[in-house]
């Protein structure tokens, strides 16, 4: 009997534990990443005030665009394909996969610090900042992503729990200094911290020169994420952009301070992200007539569990926001409703994105995030000249649960064309 076999005949019960613990892992994990991004959102906030916590939230979604990048071209590929494969499969591919990833926050990190330094005022140290660190950032995240390939998920949250316990010395250091790049920094240099830590966790090198082979021999997934990813953040960054020059950069800062207030629901809805596609990709290989119910569970579960947050953060009394956000709590306040609303239409999309990435079904996903993103970037302008910050959320909101409904069309009809065209996507070397 072959391994596959072997799985597929495994007892219920025991498909269920193994499923909940690598849930669990990515849950923790999460929990670990996002408290310690919480921490430093709230801290930035309240230190240096709404106008200044704008101009890290520029370098903050900046950096989202170029950990996208990251994910598209290297660990994108490396969940698809190499999601409980042998050992030695694995470490072949994530010796490449973690080049890639370096490679990347290389070539993209000098032009953000060549970018920051010819900027100058606020906003051009913190970009210099970001530039230099963004190896370290992605090698980090590339970590993360290989050891949930391969069903470790304690390596990724030991590996950000060292993150963040470098976190803690690093802000004292930044509060004392009080600007935007001393927090970037702080940030930045606690990731490298972890993201050499990981090197010894897995006994692997990241190889600069296998970039090009990785990139050649997954260019089908690769380029098709990269451009799916980047629509993603990239819509995210220009409404950023375009809200700070439409309202002011105080807006800015108070939609990151609307998206704080939901940190530990989103907390959950990532860490469940970093295990959706190597488990609906299990379910795939084990299971497929599953894949539909599984992929509705999920994102049914995520949509509901965010209109409960959002639900708890309207009764939170006015004191105990100001104790968490500052003089950010007033204008974040007005745009919970809409917040939650968007993040609910997302966690329902997540479920039907992770369906599709399973079945390798790039041009699909790209062109679903390609609509999504035009319709978040195109909501969250027009919301902001028609109506300011508020506006701005509401069109947002808008825009991603209609994103959500095309992910779901095209994944039902992604099924139904496996149904009758069954093709392998998941590569084992």
């Amino acid at each position: 009997m072959t391994t596959e076999e072997e799985k597929a005949t495994a007892p219920a019960g025991s498909t269920r534990r193994a499923l909940a613990g690598r849930l669990s892992w990515g849950l923790a994990d999460q929990a670990a990443s996002s408290m310690s991004n919480f921490v430093v959102g709230i801290y930035v906030a309240r230190s240096l005030g709404v106008t200044a916590f704008g101009v890290f939230s520029l370098a903050w979604v900046t950096y989202g665009v170029v950990l996208n990048v990251s994910r598209g071209l290297a660990t994108d590929p490396l969940v698809v394909r190499f999601s409980g494969v042998p050992d030695a499969s694995w470490r072949q591919a994530v010796v490449r996969a973690s080049g890639t990833a370096l490679g990347v926050g290389t070539a993209i990190g000098a032009v953000c610090l060549v970018v920051g330094l010819s900027l100058g005022g606020r906003v051009g140290p913190a970009f210099a900042c970001l530039g230099v660190l963004l190896p370290g950032l992605l090698l980090q995240d590339a970590w993360r992503f290989s050891f949930f390939a391969a069903g470790a998920g304690r390596k990724a949250f030991v590996n950000d729990l060292v993150w963040g316990v470098a976190l803690v010395p690093a802000m004292v250091v930044a509060a004392r200094v009080g600007t935007v790049a001393a927090f970037v920094l702080a940030w930045g240099a606690s990731a490298a911290v972890a993201a050499v830590y990981g090197c010894f966790q897995s006994g692997i090198r990241p190889r600069l020169t296998g970039a090009r082979a990785w990139l050649r021999e997954h260019r089908d997934l690769g380029y098709r994420y990269l451009v799916e990813n980047v629509s993603l953040s990239g819509a995210s960054q220009l409404r950023a952009y375009g809200l700070g020059a439409i309202v002011g950069i105080g807006a800015v800062g108070a939609v990151r301070g609307a998206e704080l207030l939901l940190g530990p629901f989103l907390a959950v809805l990532m860490g469940l992200s970093l295990v959706t596609v190597p488990e609906a990709a299990r379910v795939l290989r084990q299971a497929p007539h599953r894949l539909g119910s599984f992929c509705l569970l999920l994102g049914g579960g995520q949509a509901a569990a965010a209109l409960l947050w959002g639900g708890a953060l309207l009764l939170m009394p006015d004191r105990l926001g100001e104790l968490v956000l500052g003089g950010v709590w007033h204008s974040a306040s007005q745009l919970i409703v809409p917040v939650t609303l968007g993040v609910a239409g997302a966690g329902l999309g997540t479920g039907a994105a992770a369906g599709l990435r399973a079945l390798g079904a790039a041009r699909r996903s790209l062109r679903c995030q390609l609509f999504a993103s035009a319709c978040y970037v195109g909501g969250g302008l027009g919301g902001a000249a028609a109506a300011g910050t508020v506006g701005s959320a509401w069109g947002v909101a808008a825009a991603t649960v209609c994103g959500s409904a095309v992910w779901w069309l095209h994944l039902r009809s992604a099924l139904r064309e496996r149904l009758h065209h069954p093709v392998p996507e998941v590569r084992t070397s």
